[in-house]
């Protein structure tokens, strides 16, 4: 596989778990612009980010503790 080949396969699969994860976090509470935020911040994580606002956070309070 070449280089760009692999590049493009790494993308696209970042993509993909950016999208789930952005799914997730709707689904789990959070408004467009902040889970769009949560998503892509890998290093986030994506079960704590749910839990806290299952459990009364709010999604503004739980991404600042997040990011």
């Amino acid at each position: 596989m070449g280089e760009a080949t692999e590049l493009l396969d790494h993308g696209s699969e970042r993509a993909k778990v950016e999208s789930w994860r952005l799914h997730v976090l709707i689904e789990g509470g959070y408004p467009l612009p902040l889970a769009e935020k949560l998503a892509v911040a890998l290093d986030a994580d994506l079960h704590e980010a749910v839990e806290l606002v299952a459990k009364g956070c709010d999604p503004k309070t739980a991404a600042e503790i997040l990011l």
